[in-house]
């Protein structure tokens, strides 16, 4: 009997057991992670519905984002001369705003469309098809666009924004424009929290009292604290629009509330 021979198909067969063992735990886990997941999903969803706080179909295609890096534009007496504006008076203001007055003002109705200033903004604003509606005031006097990055808003944030003016005939003569220019995506892909966590965070801190609509949800960025005058890092963030409330963000990399997360980084930025 070749016992050198039995040994080797003993340590191969042993050998194959451990993989397939190392394959049923591995496998164990990540169901009971899965399971863990599902459960805290729909005890949280359990509770927004005890406290009837409704909320629309929460995107589900994200899962990974970057910090971005970026700069307000210096516009330049050749940015004003350009054919594109050439049917207005353009200044600039503090070397990162136009400030331009129209020859032509645009009427507009009481039920303005987002689609009324659309073939305006593509062929009468410099970067015209990097802006997105955004919202229109109160009291009707003016209509605010933001800048997008790859279809994601840049929320709230006054160096990447187009304002347009209107006047008592209901009339746009106006509008005012900044612009961030030479975005970059730091480091690698991180892992961001999905909505209904961050929706989690917005009850928990009561931000969501019983009875609350959330009506639209999106993901976007957020400013947290400007590097400098000339630079500023964005952070990914989920966007609620809050009947009642106006709209909230939580960090999806935190999943703490903007605001919150805004005084901390202040501190740690002044300490």
């Amino acid at each position: 009997m070749d016992w050198s021979k039995i040994k080797n198909i003993f340590i191969i067969s042993f050998l194959i057991l451990d993989l397939y063992l190392i394959y049923e735990l591995f496998k164990v886990v990540e169901s009971n992670e899965y399971n863990v997941k599902a459960e805290t999903e729909s005890s949280v969803e359990m509770r927004l519905k005890a406290d009837e706080i409704e909320y629309i179909s929460l995107p589900k295609n994200y899962v990974e984002d970057y910090y971005l890096k970026a700069k307000p534009k210096t516009f330049t007496t050749e940015d004003t001369q350009k054919t594109i504006l050439s049917n207005q008076a353009v200044t600039i203001n503090n070397g990162t705003e136009i400030e331009s007055f129209l020859k032509e003002p645009i009427k507009v109705t009481e039920k303005f469309a987002v689609t009324d200033l659309s073939s305006f903004i593509k062929e009468n604003v410099l970067y015209g098809d990097q802006y997105q509606f955004w919202k229109k005031s109160n009291d009707g006097s003016s209509i605010v666009y933001t800048q997008q990055y790859k279809e994601k808003n840049l929320f709230e944030n006054h160096n990447a924004m187009l304002t347009f003016y209107i006047n008592e005939q209901n009339e746009i003569y106006s509008y005012t424009q900044t612009y961030l220019e030479e975005i970059q995506e730091l480091s690698n892909a991180e892992k961001i929290i999905q909505p209904i966590k961050a929706i989690e965070t917005l009850y928990m801190k009561g931000e969501l009292p019983s009875k609350s609509k959330i009506t639209a949800v999106e993901l976007g960025y957020y400013t947290l604290v400007p590097l400098s005058d000339t630079t500023q890092v964005l952070n990914p963030a989920w966007c609620f629009v809050v009947e009642g409330k106006g709209r909230l963000y939580v960090s999806a990399f935190e999943g703490d509330i903007v605001q919150e997360l805004n005084h901390t980084t202040q501190k740690k930025v002044m300490e």
